[in-house]
């Protein structure tokens, strides 16, 4: 099971939400009717059996969990080929986990009592599915809201953030700039802000944001916003300027920054994207 969900992971390197990376692992393999089951407090038992054994290969530095996305690190793709038996893949990924937890320090709240390994990684795996949900719900929202919405709500930020925004493109060409934005008032202090906002579910690709950035001056500060995400390709161009600054800004950083900024939201513009946090006791590890 592990040893499949890693050559999806492979197939898709900018990374896959995590039901879509099991379901895939689901069709290609023979599933005993045990794990063809349903828990009676509902859900694919498989789906649980395969979750509980990434948490291994994530403490081995193999795989990346993040807002319910599964990518596969470089350490993962080497381990892949090293060890092509399954039973080899899971045993190093296993050793690799003990190894972690044998150096913590002793009294370490992440580190798993021997007694307990279970039920902690069962409150893992509810804690990751929560937190999945959660930004599912919240990625949909973005992936469907009004584009013009999307902009006033980038707007709504940037001046939560001390930036004076001067312009947001009304409806209509725009000529690839969506939002004007200064750190003083008047415009007079440099750099100038410009920000290219895109609602869209598939990542930006490389050729994207070079048309993006044929558009940002020396003098210019360049913030590329997607509610999608952005190829490798594009944010290694992104790292890679050294005259031209560029900022990429994909859905789960925007949420990020919407949830660190808003209390100086302006009131009504956090409706443009209503965010409620709720407490519970989230597990160690």
């Amino acid at each position: 099971m592990l040893q499949e969900l890693f050559r999806v992971l492979t197939e898709n390197p900018d990374g896959i939400q995590a039901q879509k990376a099991i379901d895939i692992v689901a069709d290609r393999l023979q599933l005993t009717e045990h794990e063809k089951g349903d828990y009676e407090s509902g859900g694919r038992r498989f789906d649980k059996i395969i979750r509980f054994t990434t948490v291994d290969a994530v403490k081995a530095g193999w795989m990346l969990k993040r807002k319910g996305k599964w990518s596969i690190t470089n350490d993962g793709k080497s381990a892949l080929g090293e060890f092509p038996e399954p039973e080899e893949f899971y045993r190093e990924a296993s050793r690799l986990y003990r190894e972690w937890r044998a150096s913590r320090p002793e009294g370490d709240s992440d580190v798993e009592n021997d007694e307990t390994p279970v039920a902690k990684r069962d409150a893992n795996i509810t804690f990751e599915e929560a937190e999945e949900q959660a930004w599912n719900e919240i990625s949909s929202y973005l992936a469907s809201i009004d584009p013009y919405d999307l902009q006033e709500l980038i707007g709504a930020l940037l001046e939560a953030m001390n930036y004076h925004v001067a312009w947001i493109a009304p409806p209509g060409k725009d000529g690839g700039i969506d939002l004007l934005a200064w750190s003083d008032p008047l415009g007079t202090v440099p750099p100038r802000i410009k920000v290219q906002v895109k609602r869209r579910k598939d990542n930006i690709a490389v050729e994207e944001l070079r048309s993006f950035l044929a558009m940002i001056n020396q003098d210019d500060v360049g913030i590329f916003v997607t509610t999608g995400g952005f190829t490798k390709d594009a944010e290694e161009l992104a790292r890679s300027q050294e005259s031209r600054k560029i900022t990429l800004l994909d859905s789960q950083k925007l949420v990020e920054l919407w949830i660190e900024y808003n209390e100086k939201i302006d009131k009504d513009k956090r409706m443009l994207l209503p965010l409620k946090p709720i407490y519970f006791l989230a597990p160690s590890g």
